[in-house]
C-alpha cells in the first residue's frame, strides 16, 4: 500500500473520488501524448486532433482543480489529519498536470510544420512508444498499488531521460539543417519532461514529502 496514500483515505471520504479523478489525468496524459506525438511524426492530420488535444487538456486541468478544492475542503475542516498525504497528492497533481501541457508543446512543433533530422527519426519514434507505454504504466501503478513495480519505473525513466540529454548534446554537435535540429532537440526535450514528470508522480511512493518533484534533479535519481 503506498502510506501516504493510505493517510489520505484514512482521512477523507472523498479519497476514491480523489483518485479516480487522479487516474483519469494519468489516463488523459497517455493519450494527449500519443495525439500530439502522432501529429509530429506520425504523420497524423494536425487538425484533426487539435479539438480532442485542447479538450482533453482542459479536461486535465478540470481534475487538477476537482482536487485541489477537495483536499482544501478537508484541511480546512479537519485541520492536519493526513496532511502529508494530502501535500503528496498536490505536488504530483501538479506532475500530472505538466505532462499534458508539455505534449501541447509537441504539438506546436507538427503544427508549426517541424520536421525532426532524419537520422533521429526512428529513435524518436522508438522512444515515444516507449513513454506512451510507460505513462500506461503510470496509471496501472496506481491502480495496483506496487511499489516495486515504482521503483522499476523510476529506473527505465532515468534511462529514457539520459538517452534524451545524448541525443539532445548529438544534434547539437551535428551539421543538420537548423529548423529540423531544433525541432529534434525541443522534441528530445519535451519527451524529457514527460518522462521526468511522470517519474515524480511515481516515485512519490518512495520518497518524504519534502523531496517530492525532485526526481530529474538529481544524477542519482533512480
Amino acid at each position: 500500500m503506498f502510506h501516504w496514500l493510505k493517510r489520505i483515505q484514512e482521512s477523507t471520504d472523498s479519497a476514491d473520488e480523489i483518485m479516480r479523478y487522479f487516474g483519469q489525468m494519468l489516463e488523459d496524459g497517455r493519450h494527449i501524448f500519443d495525439l500530439a506525438t502522432g501529429a509530429l511524426l506520425g504523420g497524423t492530420d494536425v487538425e484533426s486532433v487539435r479539438g480532442d488535444i485542447w479538450g482533453t487538456d482542459k479536461r486535465i486541468n478540470s481534475n487538477e482543480r476537482r482536487i485541489r478544492r477537495r483536499i482544501m475542503t478537508h484541511l480546512t475542516a479537519f485541520g492536519v489529519e493526513g496532511v502529508s498525504g494530502h501535500l503528496a497528492m498536490m505536488s504530483i497533481v501538479s506532475d500530472a498536470e505538466r505532462i499534458g501541457d508539455y505534449a501541447k508543446n509537441i504539438f506546436d512543433l507538427g503544427a508549426l510544420g517541424g520536421d525532426v533530422p532524419l537520422e533521429f527519426r526512428n529513435d524518436l519514434i522508438e522512444m515515444r512508444d516507449r513513454i506512451s507505454r510507460m505513462l500506461a504504466k503510470a496509471r496501472n501503478i496506481y491502480d495496483t498499488e506496487d511499489e516495486e513495480s515504482a521503483r522499476i519505473f523510476g529506473q527505465e525513466a532515468d534511462v529514457v531521460c539520459r538517452r534524451c540529454d545524448e541525443q539532445i548534446a548529438a544534434i547539437i554537435a551535428s551539421d543538420g539543417p537548423g529548423g529540423a535540429a531544433a525541432t529534434g532537440a525541443l522534441t528530445y526535450r519535451y519527451f524529457k519532461r514527460v518522462t521526468a514528470h511522470s517519474a515524480n508522480v511515481i516515485t512519490s511512493v518512495l520518497v518524504p514529502v519534502d523531496q517530492l518533484g525532485y526526481w530529474d534533479e538529481d544524477e542519482g535519481n533512480a
